[in-house]
């Protein structure tokens, strides 16, 4: 029998260090998962280790006196529905992942017209969330049916280790369990396939607020004593602690979501230097961040390498684990290429006051004509951190013990760290750990997996 595929250490590190792995690499050495890397637009014909964004801000149109009339919006809403049509042909009972937020509600808008036997579902998934009650109004005013699913993060880590042995790859997007834990209630309830309401932002744009403008200028790359959020007057305030960490990245990988580990802490899980490796892969992306035109572009193209690698990911490997189709509408090629080359840049996002989605907002209105709470303020299928670390310390210690033959120092880190777990900034790197460990646990020395050069 042909042996298993050989865990990639460089692999690890980038989950580790940034909740995915980047593209086109997968966690398996000399496996590469170049349907994400498509995502991300391709490779340059001239370059054939770097990558082009497609949807660069030079190539759209524009039009200064451009306004949402309702010939646009009805556009819109055509191609949507043409998009889903196409994306969902193959699904029997589509369950749509709710939150609420503006592109749930756009694409539940046009999912009423074109695939009225569509289940909307919302996850709940910590206390300072509260689009269960919005994401029930969309559903219930289109005609659509409407399911909600509260947070357990034992159940979800449960269900995580039953499909991950049947996952292609891996990725730690911090909604990876909310889509394992859906997509078993998704199952249950009859449905063959998840529709999600990624994609969209690569084309439409993301604007720049103030947050995003202090945290790329704290990102300096300057490593810190490890002790240096472990401290008793820092490890409790989530906000330090993630400002520390922030300091300790650079400015790209900042961009992508969440607290991670840092460098220094990479090569102590280690026990070796592997953490500039992992760095290193940034680098055939980098020109193309670099040539960026404003800063709306470079956190586009940035986040874009996390979405295909995570965002998307997350999805892919859940579906295919749990023996479901899932669909992307918004990557619908016929209607992202739509909306890049036929929108006027001004009905994506308003060149005056940094509005994004012009368009999408308009579309909600024709049917909503009081703003809901997840259009102003996006909502998401979050997890509950700080509860899985509760729940599972156990578990995910006895993993760690098991994976010691290639991540020595990770008992050490969750025995140092357990009285810290209730900060989310620490229970975001447990949470890294329990979904990585049982890749690990599970290929010894023996099944494949080999310590790094």
């Amino acid at each position: 029998m042909p042996h298993a595929p050989h865990i990639d250490a460089v692999s690890v590190a980038d989950i580790l260090r940034n909740g995915f792995v980047y593209p086109p690499h997968s966690i398996f050495e000399g496996v590469d998962m170049q349907s994400l890397s498509a995502n991300l637009a391709g490779r340059d014909p001239h370059n054939g280790n770097a990558y082009r964004f497609r949807y660069r801000d030079s190539g759209k149109q524009h039009d200064a006196n451009a306004v949402p009339t309702p010939g646009w919006v009805d556009a819109y809403h055509r191609h949507l529905c043409d998009a889903i049509a196409s994306s969902c042909a193959q699904m029997h009972a589509p369950w749509s992942l709710q939150s609420g937020g503006k592109d749930s509600t756009t694409l539940a808008i046009a999912l009423a017209d074109a695939r009225p036997d569509t289940t909307c579902i919302t996850y709940l998934g910590g206390r300072e969330e509260n689009e269960v009650e919005s994401a029930k109004t969309v559903a219930s005013t289109l005609g659509l049916r409407h399911e909600a699913l509260v947070c357990d993060p034992g159940r979800a880590y449960d269900r995580y280790l039953a499909i991950a042995p049947r996952m292609p790859s891996l990725t730690a997007d911090f909604a990876l369990l909310s889509y394992v834990d859906l997509a078993f209630e998704i199952q249950a309830g009859g449905g063959d396939g998840m529709v999600d309401g990624l994609g969209s932002d690569t084309y439409f744009g993301i604007p720049v607020n103030t947050q995003y403008r202090v945290l790329k200028w704290l990102a300096r790359g300057i490593p810190l004593p490890r002790l240096a959020t472990e401290l008793p007057w820092v490890s409790d305030n989530f906000k330090l602690c993630f400002a520390l960490g922030t300091v300790q990245m650079n400015s790209v990988e900042r961009v992508f979501p969440g607290s991670r580990f840092t460098d220094a802490e990479v090569d102590d899980l280690f026990g070796q230097s592997v953490a500039r490796r992992s760095r290193g892969r940034l680098a055939p992306f980098l020109a193309e961040i670099r040539s960026s035109t404003s800063p709306e572009e470079f956190r586009v193209i940035s986040l874009s390498i996390a979405a295909a690698a995570g965002g998307f990911a997350k999805g892919i490997y859940t579906a295919e684990a749990a023996d479901l189709k899932i669909a992307y509408p918004f990557c619908d090629p016929h209607f992202s290429d739509w909306v890049y080359n036929e929108v006027p840049a001004e009905l994506q996002m308003d060149p005056a006051t940094g509005m994004s989605k012009v368009l999408v907002r308009q579309h909600i209105a024709t049917r909503f004509k009081q703003q809901l709470p997840y259009v102003a303020h996006k909502g998401s299928f979050r997890f509950d951190l700080r509860g899985l670390a509760k729940a599972r310390y156990d578990q995910v210690h006895a993993f760690s013990t098991e994976a010691r033959h290639l991540l020595p120092g990770a008992t050490r880190w969750l025995e140092r760290n357990r009285p810290r777990l209730d900060n989310k900034y620490h229970a975001s790197k447990f949470y890294l750990l329990a979904v990585l460990l049982p890749w690990l646990s599970g290929r010894r020395m023996d099944d494949g997996a080999e310590p790094v050069a």
